[in-house]
């Protein structure tokens, strides 16, 4: 018997597993299911304790629904998996020629040669430098570190049960070994095979903290926030929670299900917390024109692969309060560096572009109540 599945550009949860394009055969040592190439547990994985997601899903069926279609798996996958997911290729490279795909699951792809070195040459022979980063959001080749020789060094926040010695599957291009390639179950709630043979909260870890979520989603330090080219660099929302509003108020985990993609992710509203802002904001002229609260408090400050205007990245910013003030700035002077305060250019100037700063800081203090 076999069990079908859509293909991964939905992530479509079908009788509660999702295989990403790939059918699974039935399989008494998985629970009923085979695991897909990214799943499967190697030996090295299995003597280290890790048991592997399909075995989570015996008993964490929506969890893991949930975590598939999302793009925690998608950081690193084999190549039969991306390609299943409809990723195209890099000219003048073939399947075969792929060890490993980076990521392309919303923002972009980048490619592991079959020595393990990120593809930084493409076309006839692979001699033209760049065209070497696909950009889902345009459909766009463009470059990444053209003609460089680029190891793959990304392991400790794209794959599970990272160790830096030694080289993936001998590749010379990877640094790095590891249990799984992507974000799976067990890089989360770590190895999780004594838990399975034996349920336990005891035996398994839940860590609902900021600080586990910014293992990753972090850029150097965690005080400061890298910028580059005018905005907020790739995914660093831990950096920017310690420096915004929220700090050592709420966590990651009061917002969002960690399980879910970020768009789906959302457990509780603004309005939970901020209720007398939301009452003031009901029935204001922006309210009505149907402006909402991330709209204005996270704008897209942040770009992984592209931006679509001076204030408009593709990553939305986790700094939440804006700030109003004369001096106020985004950014430090030499740009590599974002100061931690939101200011109205983003918040105000992405929608209304014919207007300035002083504009935009008038009508911000009152914003709440406008119209009203």
């Amino acid at each position: 018997m076999l069990v079908h599945y859509r293909s991964s550009l939905a992530c479509v949860a079908l009788l509660g597993l999702v295989a990403c394009g790939f059918a699974r055969a039935q399989s008494p040592d998985s629970g009923g299911v085979s695991p897909i190439p990214s799943e499967r547990v190697s030996a090295e994985a299995h003597a280290r304790g890790y048991a592997g997601p399909a075995t989570c899903a015996r008993c964490h069926v929506a969890q893991y629904d949930a975590y598939r279609g999302s793009g925690h798996p998608k950081k690193l996958r084999p190549p039969e998996e991306a390609r299943a997911a409809g990723l195209p290729l890099p000219e003048g490279y073939r399947w075969d020629d792929i060890s490993y795909v980076i990521g392309g699951h919303r923002w972009k792809a980048r490619y592991l040669d079959a020595k393990g070195f990120i593809i930084t040459s493409t076309g006839p022979s692979h001699a033209r430098p760049g065209a070497n980063q696909y950009n889902l959001q345009t459909g766009q080749w463009v470059d990444y570190h053209p003609g460089e020789t680029k190891p793959y060094d990304c392991g400790r926040c794209h794959t599970t049960g990272y160790s830096p010695d030694g080289h993936q599957g001998d590749l010379p291009g990877i640094i790095g070994t590891w249990a799984f390639p992507g974000i799976t179950c067990e890089a989360c709630h770590g190895p999780g095979a004594a838990h399975a043979k034996a349920p336990s909260r005891s035996n398994i870890l839940t860590d609902r903290s900021p600080e586990a979520c910014g293992q990753c989603h972090v850029r150097g330090d965690a005080d400061s926030i890298p910028a580059s080219g005018g905005f907020i660099r790739h995914h660093e929302q831990y950096n920017e929670l310690l420096a915004g509003a929220h700090a050592g108020k709420v966590g990651c985990t009061t917002c969002h299900d960690p399980h879910k993609r970020a768009d789906l992710s959302i457990r509780t509203g603004c309005a939970s917390c901020h209720g007398q802002q939301a009452r003031d904001y009901e029935g204001s002229a922006k309210h009505a024109a149907g402006v909402t609260c991330v709209d204005c408090h996270m704008p897209p400050a942040g770009k992984s692969a592209v931006s679509s205007g001076k204030y408009v990245g593709d990553v939305k910013t986790h700094i939440f309060r804006v700030s109003t003030g004369p001096g106020d700035v985004m950014f430090s002077e030499d740009g590599r560096l974002a100061t931690g305060k939101l200011t109205v250019d983003f918040a105000c100037l992405r929608c209304h572009a014919d207007r300035d700063m002083d504009w935009a800081r008038s009508r911000a203090r009152g914003i709440h109540t406008l119209g009203k």
